[in-house]
């Protein structure tokens, strides 16, 4: 059970399998102090789940990190383990083999200054990156059927709306309110 944006308890199953999407962020090959994502070596608490070990990487030609080998612990699930051991890092995931597709709209600022009035021409204000579509975004199978007006917490990502534009077997989300990252890069 967990809260929805408007405080309503959620019922729902997530399921898992052995191959997970996550975050690009949540794994860095060299990471700085104070990154508590995965790294190889490093364990991390899946949120809803297990405990994983990174047990290393796949690089494409160009270098860019494109699968993330990891273990995991079954007697971790629900967050605990039988010797005790904590982990500093929890992060979210989908099952690649459940996901559902999905278009997101991150909103921003419609203009790029505090005050576009005083602009000769406003329009010279507008910020040109008040809004990214990203589409084949992969959620979790309970939001592909999920219709306007309700609203839901990205986990790390902010709060979204479904779109009027929403369709079965075809969602699209709003971000309403982004979060801020726990975790700064240097």
């Amino acid at each position: 059970m967990i809260p929805d944006a408007g405080g309503n308890t959620v019922n729902r199953k997530i399921p898992f399998s052995r191959e997970l999407y996550i975050e690009a962020d949540d794994f860095c090959e060299a990471p700085p102090k104070g990154y508590f994502r995965l790294f190889p070596g490093n364990e991390v608490r899946l949120k809803h789940a297990y405990y994983v070990t990174c047990t290393g990487c796949v690089k494409d030609a160009d270098g860019k990190v494109t699968e993330v080998h990891c273990d995991y612990d079954p007697a971790s699930y629900g967050g605990g383990t039988e010797d005790g051991r904590k982990v500093k890092g929890t992060i979210h995931w989908v099952s690649a083999e459940h996901a559902a597709d999905a278009e997101v709209r991150l909103y921003d600022n419609l203009f790029a200054v505090e005050n576009p009035g005083e602009a000769e021409d406003f329009t010279t204000a507008v910020n040109p990156d008040s809004l990214k579509v990203l589409r084949s975004c992969k959620l979790e199978p309970s939001l592909a059927s999920a219709a306007a007006p309700a609203a839901f917490q990205f986990l790390r990502m902010g709060y979204f709306c479904v779109d009027k534009d929403s369709a079965p077997g075809k969602p699209v989300f709003n971000r309403t309110v982004g979060l801020k990252d726990s975790y700064k890069s240097k």
